[in-house]
């Protein structure tokens, strides 16, 4: 086998099954940040996870964290650690507002994901249903699809963070809320998420998964955790879409 063969078989694979995922969809299930937009890239992150960080530690419980934990620039990660040993208290409730707050404003500098837009458009012209599940607030994802003037694609199915943190993904709570919200089927159901949590709560409910990565290296995490199509760009979609109606 010549090397081209073996760079060309692959990839004439992964657009079969992009094809063949494509084809099934009738709802379609997005994660948020990742797939629709980059929530962080004008807020960065790192800076939301250190104010979190700080605000434990004027409450009184900077031990309530590992030094892995307050050096961590997921924000997330925090929220969970929190949840790990406070649950259901009321400094884990007002932590969570404290996000969802940054989330809100980072949701108005988000840069949407390259052709995100005219794919959300175009499958619902087409009669697609769409939902937003998402470990992000649902506040945050209102603010963001309302300023794009997308939110009639999707609302009012938009699935996100409960005061039960234990339900977030990977946990396929939201996903198996969004599709008996929907009248859907898991067979008939397409999640397109960008992150290892997403792939496993998509494998939980029996929903087919579509990676989406910017990065090889987020590419490289979802592949290892199971995702057998792994795309970079929305475009193949949108063009298949386009195609196929």
């Amino acid at each position: 086998m010549t090397s081209d063969t073996a760079q060309t078989e692959p990839v004439a694979a992964d657009a079969e099954n992009l094809r063949e995922l494509i084809v099934r969809a009738r709802f379609v299930l997005f994660a948020f940040d990742g797939p629709i937009c980059r929530l962080f890239a004008g807020y960065p992150a790192r800076d939301v996870a250190a104010c979190l960080v700080s605000w434990l530690e004027g409450q009184g419980f900077r031990g309530l964290l590992t030094p892995e934990e307050r050096q961590h620039p997921d924000p997330q990660v925090v929220l969970h650690a929190v949840n790990e040993r406070r649950p259901c208290s009321d400094l884990l409730g007002e932590l969570e507002e404290l996000l969802t707050q940054h989330e809100l404003e980072a949701a108005r500098t988000a840069y949407p994901t390259v052709w995100a837009d005219p794919l959300i458009r175009t499958w619902t012209a087409v009669g697609t249903r769409l939902a937003v599940v998402t470990n992000n607030s649902a506040r945050t994802v209102t603010r963001y699809l309302g300023g794009r003037q997308l939110l009639g694609c999707f609302a009012p199915h938009i699935y996100g963070r409960t005061s039960n943190l234990d339900l977030l993904k990977p946990h396929p709570h939201i996903l198996n809320q969004a599709v008996h919200a929907m009248g859907a089927t898991p067979s008939a159901t397409l999640v397109i998420g960008g992150s290892p949590g997403d792939h496993e709560a998509a494998r939980r409910a029996g929903i087919p998964f579509l990676g989406h990565a910017r990065t090889e290296t987020s590419a490289c995490l979802l592949r290892n955790a199971g995702a057998e199509t792994v795309v970079s760009s929305l475009q193949p979609l949108l063009e298949l879409v386009r195609e196929l109606h």
